[in-house]
């Protein structure tokens, strides 16, 4: 039986949600683009977190930094000297691959309980590949485990001996770290606050596929949360809540997908850190990820920069460097995870059942036959109304049940239908995505139908 993944990487493409970035050179390898469909769904994701935890809340504020920040940025934040993952090299293809993760797949395969990796030092990894004689997919030895920096550099200036060296930002947390101060005297924001963003960063990680689970390219969602130390058990509590809200009542997918992952290995400067992990078809994995980085990352740029990044308390006149609570986000690997809680085949058909608030289009409309012009004309008026106020789509291709499978497979949550009896009564038929149930509405309360119906929607 096909596995969901490839039904689902299938469809993507099929039906213009991604397609594999340059394929007709062969495609590069861990990179995508988003199709036509693609990008509206991932605008919706976007919109509906920004509306969440930055537009409905009066102290979040939200930023959009610079790919590019000076380099000494990354020297502070400690991604230039130990920003790595553990690589293998297969001794005779040179093929690299994730030491843990070729452990982690071997236990799998085999049926063995799967090691905690992260507490793994390099000999440790080098070790459990040997005493298991663990080959690499090709069939041969390994290299040593070393460590493999995920930075992209690149240089900047034009006289090559002259040039300084540049990277591409590996996350988006340092633009909201060095922005602190702009912030704060910009605004009227105090202590505790939020700084949000959302952008493209770049890893070169050694990967090993998963669509678009882990990729070169890829966007986060992040929220940096300042407040002062204390009851900080009570803020990282708060916001555990916060991105279950997301996922279980905004995003509406059942709690029974998702479980928390504590790190048992933390970073020196941090207190507690959690992944929120989805039951993809190869098991549960990252999709979200709570922080508490007590005040390292403010200190350490302003030990760096020589700035001065303390808070005075407005009420009490107490000086102190707030602390942080990050919580983020892989956008793509939301936007994967929706489609994977979407996916549905039941009674000889396969559709998204897509809330209607995430949906590409909300409405897609049809007139009955294409060659009658009063029936098409009909339609047309109804397409143009809608469509000035929702997301809607335009078919008069085929028959009406292939229009009905290929918005089922997109994830239309409503067709109308204008049809011979709209010409005597100025009603529609309407088509519900999920429970197919057909009922007929009066084209004057079409759109305040349709608005109520996706208001009420999961």
């Amino acid at each position: 039986m096909e596995d969901k993944m490839q039904k689902i990487t299938s469809l993507c493409k099929r039906r213009g949600f991604v397609f594999p970035s340059s394929e007709i050179y062969g495609g590069l390898a861990n990179v995508y683009d988003y199709g036509p469909l693609g990008v509206e769904l991932l605008k919706n994701i976007r919109e509906l977190w920004w509306k969440n935890f930055v537009q409905t809340r009066e102290n979040v504020v939200g930023i959009e930094s610079a790919i590019f920040m000076h380099p000494k940025v990354w020297e502070a934040s400690g991604h230039v000297a130990g920003f790595a993952d553990p690589m293998v090299e297969d001794l005779k293809t040179n093929n690299r691959y994730r030491a843990d993760h070729i452990i982690e797949d071997w236990c799998k395969l085999n049926k063995k309980e799967v090691p905690d990796t992260d507490n793994f030092k390099l000999a440790d990894l080098d070790k459990f590949i040997s005493e298991n004689n663990i080959k690499s997919p090709s069939g041969n030895k390994f290299s040593p485990a070393k460590s493999f920096n995920l930075m992209f550099s690149t240089k900047l200036g034009s006289v090559e001996k002259d040039a300084e060296n540049l990277y591409l930002r590996a996350e988006t947390a340092q633009g909201m770290y060095v922005d602190f101060k702009n912030v704060l005297d910009s605004t009227r924001q105090k202590v505790p606050f939020g700084i949000a963003q959302q952008g493209r960063v770049f890893r070169n990680e050694i990967t090993k596929g998963k669509f678009l689970f882990r990729m070169l390219e890829f966007q986060q969602m992040e929220l940096q949360y300042f407040f002062d130390s204390k009851k900080w058990e009570e803020q990282f509590e708060t916001w555990r809540g916060e991105i279950e809200n997301w996922y279980f009542n905004v995003l509406g997918i059942s709690k029974d997908k998702f479980k928390w992952k504590p790190h048992t290995k933390l970073i020196f400067y941090a207190k507690a850190a959690e992944d929120l992990q989805y039951k993809f078809s190869w098991g549960f994995d990252e999709v979200s990820g709570l922080h508490y980085r007590t005040d390292y990352d403010l200190n350490t740029h302003k030990k760096h920069s020589g700035t001065n990044l303390d808070y005075r308390d407005p009420y009490t006149g107490e000086v102190y460097t707030p602390h942080v609570l990050e919580t983020t986000w892989g956008l793509d690997r939301n936007f994967f995870m929706v489609l994977d809680d979407a996916y549905t085949e039941e009674e000889g058909r396969a559709y998204l059942n897509l809330s209607a608030k995430l949906a590409p289009y909300k409405v897609a409309v049809f007139p009955l036959v294409s060659n009658k012009e009063s029936i098409t004309t009909k339609a047309k008026e109804v397409y143009n109304s809608l469509k000035l106020e929702i997301p809607t789509y335009w078919d008069d291709r085929g028959n009406i049940g292939k229009r009905y499978m290929y918005q089922d497979e997109i994830g239309t949550p409503f067709c109308v239908t204008i049809d011979y009896e709209t010409l005597e009564d100025d009603s529609v038929t309407v088509r519900d995505r999920d429970s197919m149930v057909q009922e007929r509405v009066k084209i004057v309360e079409l759109l305040s139908w349709i608005n109520q119906k996706i208001a009420d929607y999961k």
